[in-house]
């Protein structure tokens, strides 16, 4: 509560009222009156009364110790004096205190030739005389510029150390103005310790004054620096420990002739100007607080300043606990880039709000599916580690614990999978199968430079032109002409390539084959009569013709009816056939035994019976009539040619 004040009806009541502040509910007030009776005109004293003890013999001086303290302190100071008076009032002026204090006070006494002292008397409370304010600090809270130039600075001000805890102030006065002009001095009066402020970007003086019913205090002054103004550094390292039940700050300067410093701190998770608190200290380099002063578990930002006269340099900040705990969380883990081996944990930070502490580092720990567990320690600043020499296609599970000094807090536990198979190892394969494909290629195409007509005759075997075999030379280039048998196309598909597609056949094309073939038997006896077997495989270059005799031949019909009359049975591929009669078979087995001695009668007559003449020689092979041809042109000629 503020704004409290009393009103004494005498020999009726005490009645005090006071400013709630911010309301809040089931609020209880206690109010406590005291007196000691201050002296007046004499400043900083209070006196004490009391009555000589009445065991204490009278012809005995008593010797009597004084202690004393402010209400909110605990140290006890002590004052010794001797009463050689043996009146029963006593009485005792306590000077030295501070202006409109309150302290506690006891006594005890002892005769001066005995050894043992009285009990402490009941503690008594007594308040020292009102005065003037005494003093204040003065800090401000820098913003950054707006658009259009101007600076929100925040001023904040407190009762200066040493000031009377009870000082009563009834408001402040406030002046600033650009360094450059005076002029422009402007005034403002509040009753709050905080004050918003929007100056422009060149240097400004600010100046705070707090008033009573008694007086004035010192003006308290502090100089805002310029926006672009580039403040001086001297602060080395900042560090923060725990001592007992302080917490403290010490730092290092390289600039001997600063010897005052400005400590700042408040929460991390408050930014607000009320939540800002500081402290001047003077000729140290370090500060403490007590830690009951501060939240535990509360992360605070501190911030030491160098002040030089009335130039504020560069600060050095930190973060530190007043008290710390376990974690109320572990860190998110996951996983990435899994490898054969390898694999990379990432975490992230805890929230500040769920830290309770520092964080000191992170331990890893990770399982396999066969029991081994691993575990390793970083340093707080990495978020991220590797695995290695992990077993390849192993079930892992993976867990993050983040400690502080207090303890630690286990995070997420994830699974993964190590690969079978690497990318390099692909890649490698791909690339060794991909080479030996690409050096194939060139032996091969190395190959055919050199030696195209082998090259060719694998890829692309020659297929024998019906029209140029033997067939042809029974009737000279007039069958040729009247055959006229078509190349193989490539682009035809491979039934169609084995298709023999003659032009027109003529009429009297049957006719004139019996007639070839009879004088073709005529020339061939009279050519191959001198010769052995050896000579014609040679001559001829293996390119012969046969007739197996038809045992089926019906006797009394001539060859050429006979031929006539076999029509091709309805296939994609027939054996030409050529069927004697009866009586030119026996005229044809004279003529072909000049051909050879292996060549019998036996073996021209006899069904499926071998031909030793032709037997491992000869190459058969198969003329192919389309079965979209006439039908007076499906006639089977069996054949052999090369």
């Amino acid at each position: 509560p503020e704004n409290i004040s009393c009103v004494y009806y005498y020999r009726k009541n005490l009645t005090c009222t006071w400013s709630p502040g911010k309301e809040t509910s089931h609020t209880q007030y206690t109010v406590k009156r005291t007196y000691v009776k201050p002296v007046l005109g004499i400043k900083r004293m209070v006196q004490i009364k009391w009555k000589r003890p009445e065991l204490a013999p009278a012809s005995s001086n008593l010797k009597y110790t004084l202690r004393f303290r402010t209400i909110n302190s605990t140290r006890w100071m002590e004052v010794n004096f001797t009463d050689r008076h043996s009146n029963t009032d006593q009485t005792y002026n306590l000077t030295g205190l501070q202006a409109f204090a309150q302290y506690v006070i006891a006594l005890r006494c002892v005769a001066e030739e005995s050894r043992f002292w009285s009990a402490w008397s009941q503690e008594e409370m007594g308040t020292t005389e009102e005065e003037a304010p005494y003093g204040l600090d003065l800090w401000r809270i820098l913003r950054p510029a707006e658009a259009d130039g101007r600076r929100p600075v925040w001023l904040l001000w407190k009762n200066a150390r040493g000031a009377p805890v009870l000082e009563k102030t009834l408001g402040y006065n406030i002046r600033y103005f650009p360094e450059n002009n005076t002029n422009l001095t402007e005034a403002m009066n509040t009753t709050n310790r905080q004050l918003e402020l929007h100056l422009g970007g060149e240097t400004y003086w600010v100046s705070v004054i707090s008033y009573n019913s008694l007086g004035e205090s010192p003006v308290a002054t502090l100089r805002i620096p310029a926006i672009h103004e580039k403040s001086f550094r001297c602060i080395e390292v900042v560090q923060a420990c725990l001592a007992q039940d302080q917490l403290v700050v010490e730092w290092q300067s390289s600039d001997p002739e600063v010897d005052t410093w400005m400590v700042e701190w408040f929460p991390d998770l408050d930014a607000e100007p009320s939540a800002f608190s500081w402290e001047s200290v003077s000729q140290a380099r370090n500060w403490t607080i007590q830690q009951d002063k501060l939240k535990p578990f509360w992360c605070y930002n501190i911030s030491v300043y160098p002040v030089l006269q009335d130039q504020v340099g560069e600060p050095y900040s930190i973060q530190a606990y007043a008290k710390e705990g376990v974690p109320t969380e572990g860190p998110v883990t996951k996983v990435e880039d899994i490898g054969v081996k390898t694999v990379t944990i990432a975490w992230k930070e805890i929230p500040k709000s769920k830290r309770n502490g520092i964080i000191s580092n992170y331990t890893i720990f990770c399982q396999a599916e066969d029991g081994k567990e691993f575990s390793k320690t970083v340093n707080s600043s990495m978020l991220q580690y590797g695995l290695e020499s992990l077993t390849r296609k192993t079930s892992y599970t993976v867990q993050v614990m983040a400690s502080t000094s207090a303890g630690g807090a286990n995070g997420t536990t994830i699974k993964f999978k190590t690969l079978s198979i690497s990318v390099f190892e692909m890649f490698l394969i791909t690339s060794l199968t991909g080479g030996g494909l690409l050096s194939l290629i060139i032996l091969t195409v190395a190959y055919g430079l050199k030696k195209p007509n082998k090259l060719t005759h694998l890829c692309w075997p020659n297929v024998p032109n019906p029209a140029k075999s033997s067939i042809a030379t029974w009737h000279g280039d007039d069958f040729k002409n009247k055959l006229n048998l078509k190349e193989f196309d490539d682009s035809v598909n491979l039934e169609e390539d084995r298709i023999l597609k003659p032009y027109s056949t003529p009429s009297d094309l049957i006719d004139k084959l019996v007639v070839n073939f009879e004088n073709f038997l005529e020339d061939i006896s009279i050519e191959e009569a001198g010769k052995s077997q050896e000579n014609i495989l040679e001559e001829e270059k293996n390119e012969y013709m046969t007739y197996p005799y038809r045992p089926d031949c019906p006797p009394g019909k001539s060859f050429e009816e006979s031929l006539v009359s076999t029509e091709i049975p309805p296939r994609k591929s027939q054996h030409l056939r050529l069927r004697m009669p009866e009586g030119t078979c026996s005229e044809a087995k004279e003529q072909l035994l000049f051909s050879g001695p292996s060549l019998g009668p036996d073996n021209l007559c006899e069904e499926g019976a071998p031909n030793p003449y032709l037997k491992n020689s000869v190459t058969t092979r198969e003329f192919l009539v389309s079965e979209r041809l006439p039908e007076h042109t499906k006639r089977s000629l069996n054949a052999t040619v090369p």
